[in-house]
């Protein structure tokens, strides 16, 4: 998994309450298990007419936003099912960081596990951002996970808390897997220990 530490991007405004993970990435992509390939398909019902041909007044069709690395959204993001994909849809698709007033909790987990920082904040800050947002690769909103600061284009900082482990391991690129591997030698030394005491096994 990437690492997180600091970010400065476009950030892509979607004032939207209640986006789903069906409206991140439709039950229709949820065929594979690989993670790479899903950024097509982002917001696809949003992004796409039916015959495949893009959208041209949603957020991430405008040219401005197509490198977009942040999103600022709207209250309960990423409700609905509880599928991984979504946290895989928007890292393939690039972004790194959703900011909103509140996420659905496993959401919020899943986006820690895959290399993305979600950050909550009031309503009135996140007015400052969006409002920040709206101007496009004029204005870029900086992300600092060390200090836990976020900041818009004119230099307004707001700080986020954010919990001690899951910042840890996002500032380490640590995963589940990366996880226990960091502790592959007490595994080793523990399996060395059974084999010996308990062959049979």
């Amino acid at each position: 998994m990437e690492k997180f530490d600091k970010l400065t991007a476009i950030a892509a405004p979607m004032p939207l309450i209640n986006i789903d993970t069906d409206m991140i990435i439709p039950k229709q992509f949820l065929k594979t298990i690989k993670r790479s390939g899903l950024g097509a398909n982002l917001f696809d019902e949003m992004r796409f007419n039916l015959d495949g041909t893009e959208i041209a007044d949603f957020v991430l069709n405008k040219p401005a936003y197509r490198s977009a690395e942040i999103i600022v959204a709207g209250d309960n993001f990423g409700c609905g099912s509880s599928r991984e994909h979504a946290p895989w849809a928007l890292l393939d698709f690039g972004i790194r960081c959703v900011v909103a007033p509140s996420f659905a909790d496993i959401f919020y987990n899943n986006c820690f596990k895959n290399g993305i920082l979600p950050i909550t904040l009031p309503q009135e800050q996140i007015d400052v951002l969006m409002d920040d947002a709206t101007k496009g690769g004029n204005a870029r909103i900086s992300v600092d996970l060390t200090d836990q600061t976020i900041s818009a284009s004119d230099g307004t900082e707001f700080a986020f808390e954010v919990d001690a482990f899951k910042k840890h391991c996002l500032m380490n690129g640590l995963d589940d897997i990366g996880l226990t591997m960091e502790k592959v030698a007490s595994i080793d030394t523990f399996e060395a220990g059974l084999a010996q005491s308990r062959p049979w096994l």
